[in-house]
């Protein structure tokens, strides 16, 4: 049964997210989070827009899986990668492939609330830069890129409001192009 491992929020001016036990999405995202909004200014990974644009925030919300964060930090010959260090908000258990959910995957908490996946969250240098500095390994920012490709989770946007616990049970509704008949 999938389920929420870890709820997370990033307060101040770093990515790095805290572990926190309950917390009330809401249409801009989670409030207090730095990613909190309806919108967002462009960057890197909206390449088609000037940089700095106003847009609409598609990354509200960072979804990683405990599976993979321990499959990547293997690959890496690390002992563990927290999902705080690549600043994920939710962090799931018993999805297998979680980074393979296709976009307009729907994640359904018991309150109702529901994560919209708008898209893979591609590695990026951050992160790396956290895993390299916890282990005293510069080598590690570089190596977290290459080997966190396709396992570094997803970006939503968040489609319902309401209140998300650590534990809660998770319902993965795939799109209608990606459901199985039969």
């Amino acid at each position: 049964m999938p389920k929420v491992a870890e709820i997370l929020i990033a307060r101040g001016d770093s990515f790095v997210t805290e572990v926190t036990g309950e917390v009330a999405l809401l249409f801009g995202g989670l409030a207090g989070d730095r990613h909190f909004g309806l919108t967002r200014p462009s960057c890197s990974r909206t390449p088609w827009h000037p940089r700095g644009s106003e847009i609409s925030n598609t990354r509200q919300i960072s979804i990683v899986s405990m599976e993979e964060c321990a499959a990547v930090a293997h690959d890496m010959g690390v002992a563990r990668i927290y999902p705080s260090w690549l600043g994920a908000n939710v962090a799931t258990k018993n999805i297998a492939n979680l980074s393979a959910l296709p976009p307009s995957t729907r994640i359904v908490f018991p309150s109702g609330a529901t994560l919209f996946v708008t898209e893979e969250n591609v590695p990026c240098r951050y992160p790396g830069k956290v895993i390299a500095q916890e282990y005293g390994q510069p080598d590690l920012a570089a190596d977290f890129v290459k080997k966190a490709m396709g396992r570094r989770g997803l970006v939503a946007l968040v489609e319902r409001e309401g209140v998300i616990t650590t534990e809660d049970r998770l319902k993965v509704l795939l799109p209608r192009s990606h459901r199985v008949s039969g």
